[in-house]
């Protein structure tokens, strides 16, 4: 069976788009909420928690991409009994994975008040807040999770972001009824729990509704369980080394700043992370589809594929660095206000972090698609080692600046040349690295200048908070678009794009 590519992947592009600016901007509602009915601490409280059971999360292993990347074969051969199998193995793992997390979530129970610095907010129960989201992560596994896989391998995220839009609304509705009526955040960690529970029973009814002929039964050959369970194994070490990048900050801000400081600074990181999370439905709505191509295509269409995705990602950054290093402060300054800013050299960070981010993810999700996970084993290890050691040492001296340069910098010495460097050994033949690395420079001396020009013009724009932001936007949106386009409208790329568009266009009429 040959997944239709453009078709799903738009389809998952438009309801995941849908989403995620529904996830960006309810839960930007909720930060202002928590902010101005119960303080800047409960903020840094509750992304210490989410940092914490990230750090325990990595008892998935990388379970979910192992099972998910081992139905593609069987899709495109229509082996269903093979389906049912992995889907059978995936449920057993699933739940081994809950009783693993929950045992060592409460054993390390007694180190929760060392993770935090200075004073906590009163009337709180360190203990039973942690406790709480510690039940909510384990029913993620324990209740039905595996059925999603189906859904993901068949492309079909677009059904997962309908679910998940229903329950979110509910959960949002009630959350600000508990923050704003009772001033309770005890209610808006419950409420948590319950919303992760109906996404799971809804999401496991849709998939058996959609694709009823796969249930959870069978065995695979020992053999196969053992290529699976290597896989697993590879797929750890990403694991540990994203959730080292993505958590260690905020941990090692709470315990060396404080909460208050690590509210602020994910205030900011909120931004770039709704952006980077928008930017992130273009790779989960073609990895299902860039590993069927690298099956049933030549290297050469692949390769094509992969520097029209590149080139694709690095406008659609771009574009956003440039928005960011203008429109960053005066949209502080309205949402929060001054008393919680951070200086503009720190902007300066995060509009790096996001770039480099975002390229990143290219390559990231074409090591997915292909299941390149045990040649890439040792990489996130080294990167993730590196970041720790670079954030405990450059916080002491630098602050915060040392926090967010150690990620920046172990991603683009150690990181991002190895992933590239794994890409063009096992997916792509070397003949075509030299070409695309010299693509990569070129994007990457183009953004800069843009960046420069709009910040350069913006600069100059001091009005009112909203008529600076609005004159601002435009300046960005007209002159970073515009000088791209004067760059790259030659090239094959930007052809190829147009291309895609047009298809895409027409596959919806």
């Amino acid at each position: 069976m040959k997944i239709e590519r453009t078709k799903t992947a738009t389809r998952n592009i438009i309801y995941g788009g849908l989403l995620k600016i529904y996830q960006i901007l309810l839960p930007f509602l909720m930060r202002t909420v928590i902010l101005y009915t119960l303080g800047v601490k409960y903020l840094g409280l509750n992304g210490l928690f989410v940092s914490i059971l990230q750090v325990l999360n990595l008892a998935e292993l990388g379970v979910g991409s192992a099972m998910v990347y081992s139905m593609y074969k069987p899709i495109v051969e229509d082996d269903k009994k093979t389906i049912c199998a992995l889907m059978n193995l995936y449920k057993i793992y699933y739940r081994i994975i809950g009783v693993i997390i929950l045992a060592a979530g409460l054993s390390i129970t007694p180190l929760i008040p060392q993770l935090i610095s200075g004073e906590v907010p009163e009337d709180t129960n360190l203990y039973i807040l942690y406790w709480l989201n510690l039940i909510s992560t384990v029913l993620t596994y324990w209740l039905f999770a595996y059925k999603s896989s189906i859904l993901q391998a068949f492309a079909r995220n677009d059904l997962i972001s309908k679910v998940t839009l229903f329950t979110e609304t509910c959960k949002y509705i009630l959350q600000v009824l508990a923050l704003v009526i009772f001033h309770n955040y005890y209610y808006f960690v419950i409420i948590i729990l319950i919303t992760q529970i109906a996404t799971n029973v809804i999401t496991a009814a849709v998939a058996g509704r959609y694709y009823p002929e796969y249930i959870a039964q069978g065995r695979l050959e020992k053999e196969e369980t053992a290529v699976i369970n290597g896989r697993i194994k590879d797929l750890f070490t990403s694991k540990l080394g994203a959730v080292v990048v993505n958590s260690a900050d905020s941990v090692v801000i709470s315990a060396y700043l404080g909460l208050s400081i690590l509210a602020v600074y994910q205030n900011y990181f909120y931004v770039i992370n709704s952006i980077i999370g928008f930017v992130t439905i273009i790779f989960t709505s073609t990895t299902a589809g860039i590993g069927n191509s690298i099956l049933v295509e030549s290297e050469e269409k692949n390769f094509r594929d992969l520097s029209k995705f590149t080139f694709l990602i690095m406008w659609i950054a771009g574009f956003c660095t440039g928005c960011l290093i203008c429109l960053y402060q005066p949209f502080m300054i309205l949402w929060v206000g001054k008393e919680y800013m951070l200086p503009f050299k720190s902007v300066i960070c995060f509009c790096i972090y996001y770039f480099v981010y975002e390229m990143n993810q290219i390559w990231t999700s074409y090591k997915d698609a292909a299941g390149m996970w045990h040649e890439d084993r040792f990489r996130p290890l080294c990167t993730a080692l590196a970041n720790l050691i670079m954030n405990i040492v450059m916080v002491r001296y630098i602050g915060l600046y040392g926090v967010m340069l150690s990620t920046v910098l172990s991603t683009v010495i150690i990181g991002m040349p190895w992933l590239i460097r794994n890409i063009f050994t096992v997916i792509f033949s070397k003949k075509y690295m030299y070409e695309y690395l010299r693509k990569i420079f070129y994007y990457v001396i183009i953004v800069l200048l843009v960046c420069s020009i709009d910040y350069l013009l913006c600069d100059n724009v001091n009005l009112s908070l909203i008529m600076t932001m609005f004159l601002r936007l435009l300046i960005c949106v007209t002159v970073t678009n515009i000088l791209f386009y004067l760059f790259f409208f030659r090239t094959r790329e930007f052809k190829d794009c147009v291309d895609l568009f047009k298809k895409i266009l027409k596959g919806n009429k």
